[in-house]
């Protein structure tokens, strides 16, 4: 059994104090639940920001917000997925998810799945690690990962028996005018196409945080979804509304529950 957090969080752009605050807030309900694993969405601490307009975004693993991170994860006993804009001294930064537990920095993905606008302002990672919690190992996805199906199969290769898909895809669109919902079933959708067929083929958990609400100039759809290997997707958040999901899920016979 498995106690995981996804938390379908909105994120300013550069509010960094903010969303620190917002964490942790939702590791306090975590707690409350003895949950093992929190899942936040991609860059939640610093917002997905245009790092090329915005240097102060750009944070280093040994600089003062990290810091901030670690010391908020003695508070909480289980392990902590979070993201943010890395500072990278010999090129475009990097957006990267850590892994963090009682104060105690386990290690980093950084996104090896670069495309489109962000090429312009980001660098590819170039490694897939795997994490330990206790007893599981898991591996870490964020956002455009999810059209690479390497990143699944080099996790599972590697051991893994779940993926964290820590997501951020901006809305397009006019924000006075937006769907939501059609923002959100696009989201659901794009989840539903890829990863069912990777849990499936791979024989991988695979569960999603997603990015939601409005910030300063973009829209996110939110989305927190849990699938089994089989492909069957076992939990969908009911809409686009920031929030948490708490699930406790038996590993071994594909129980969930929401607790």
């Amino acid at each position: 059994m498995v106690r995981i957090g996804l938390i379908q969080m909105r994120c300013e752009k550069g509010a960094i104090t903010e969303n620190l605050a917002a964490m942790a807030g939702y590791l306090d309900q975590a707690a409350a639940r003895n949950v093992d694993i929190v899942g936040f969405p991609e860059m939640n601490i610093t917002g997905y920001a245009d790092p090329t307009r915005d240097p102060a975004v750009k944070l280093r693993l040994d600089g003062p917000e990290v810091a901030q991170l670690l010391q908020l994860s003695q508070r909480f006993p289980g392990t902590i997925l979070s993201g943010f804009i890395e500072n990278n001294p010999k090129g475009k930064p990097f957006i990267t998810h850590t892994a963090v537990r009682q104060g105690q920095l386990l290690g980093i993905y950084r996104k090896i799945t670069i495309e489109d606008e962000e090429v312009a302002w980001f660098s590819p990672g170039e490694e897939t690690p795997i994490f330990q919690h206790d007893d599981l190992t898991f591996g870490i996805a964020i956002c455009a990962d999810i059209g690479n199906e390497a990143v699944f199969a080099a996790c599972q290769r590697q051991g893994a028996q779940m993926v964290f898909e820590l997501a951020a895809p901006g809305l397009y669109g006019d924000q006075a005018t937006r769907n939501w919902q059609t923002g959100y079933e696009w989201w659901a959708g794009e989840c539903q196409d890829h990863l069912a067929r990777y849990a499936r083929t791979y024989g991988l958990w695979i569960a999603v945080a997603t990015q939601a609400g409005r910030t300063s100039d973009e829209d996110f759809p939110g989305g927190g979804y849990l699938f089994a290997p089989d492909g069957r997707r076992l939990y969908a958040t009911p809409d686009w509304s920031p929030g948490a999901v708490y699930l406790a899920v038996d590993l071994q016979t594909g129980q969930v529950q929401v607790l």
